[in-house]
């Protein structure tokens, strides 16, 4: 059993951190909205009023949020995590951020005798409510194996990818992939119900083929039911977009499809879509996500 701290109980933390308490761990918890953490108190959770409280009761403290700004803020902050003594405490933000900043905390989590990793995630709230998402690490070998139980707990793969801020840019790679993947579905239900074909039906059949990929099994049943609800957030995809897009500017290559994806996400957001689910691209075409040949 461990003294576990979390940062960040939302849509994929708070399943997370549930996991987590379920195989018998000790468990700090603090939320910008304190609500969010009231079932995993229920459950014997101990609320903590600041990142600084849980970097203090714990040893190891995991964080998952929403922007890089975010992350900056509970470890850097006032009453962030480095104001509290680190010293042998294991660090890992799960948040899918930027690589520089994976690097700063790791430098600052050295300095502190602490150990920080990069760990950001793929598999959305049912990754998360199921312990089977992927797991990019980045940071040192002997942190990893010492934490690699812990990430047993929550996810199916778990690869450590490199040095400090390489799990971020794998993270990066896996949503270029996403972007082609979301915005090829979308567009190919479109195109089956104009043609009047029984979209379901069409999707059962590529999806029995080579088209077929994890966003057309999970995403394109939750758009027949109208199912909006975010198992992740458009604002959040869009800022992984946009961190990949400067990552390949830094590097100087270019990825016009993914580029054409931020266009799209950028319009669904500026129609008033952001906190609706990925899915909710096909709101670009069919008003409201309703099918129009239904």
């Amino acid at each position: 059993m461990a003294k576990i701290g979390f940062i960040g109980t939302g849509v994929m933390g708070a399943a997370m951190a549930g996991h987590l308490l379920d195989t018998g761990n000790e468990l700090f918890v603090y939320n910008r909205t304190k609500s969010k953490t009231d079932d995993l108190v229920a459950r014997g959770a101990t609320y903590c009023a600041t990142p600084q409280e849980v970097a203090e009761a714990a040893d190891i403290v995991f964080s998952i949020v929403g922007y890089p700004k975010d992350v900056r803020e509970i470890y850097f902050g006032e009453k962030g995590v480095f104001t509290a003594n680190v010293q042998s405490t294991f660090l890992v933000d799960m948040t899918t951020s930027e690589p520089a900043l994976a690097q700063e905390i790791y430098q600052a989590a050295k300095e502190a005798g602490a150990s920080a990793l990069d760990a950001p995630v793929s598999g959305g709230d049912i990754g998360a409510k199921n312990a089977s998402l992927t797991i990019m690490v980045g940071g040192d070998e002997e942190a990893y194996e010492h934490l690699l139980p812990y990430f047993e707990t929550i996810g199916k793969t778990i690869t450590r990818q490199g040095a400090a801020g390489a799990g971020q840019h794998t993270k990066m790679a896996n949503q270029i992939a996403i972007a082609g993947t979301m915005t090829a579905m979308t567009e190919l239900m479109v195109y089956a119900d104009k043609a009047g074909l029984d979209v379901e039906k069409v999707l059962q059949t590529v999806g029995g083929g080579s088209a077929a990929t994890w966003s057309m099994t999970n995403y394109a049943p939750r758009i027949l039911r109208e199912d909006f609800s975010a198992g992740f957030f458009v604002k959040h995809f869009i800022k992984d977009l946009r961190i990949a897009l400067a990552e390949a500017e830094k590097m100087g290559i270019e990825l016009p499809a993914t580029a054409g994806a931020k266009k799209l996400y950028d319009r669904l957001a500026e129609e008033g879509y952001e906190n609706d689910g990925t899915q909710a691209l096909i709101k670009l075409w069919w008003p409201e996500g309703v099918r129009p040949n239904k």
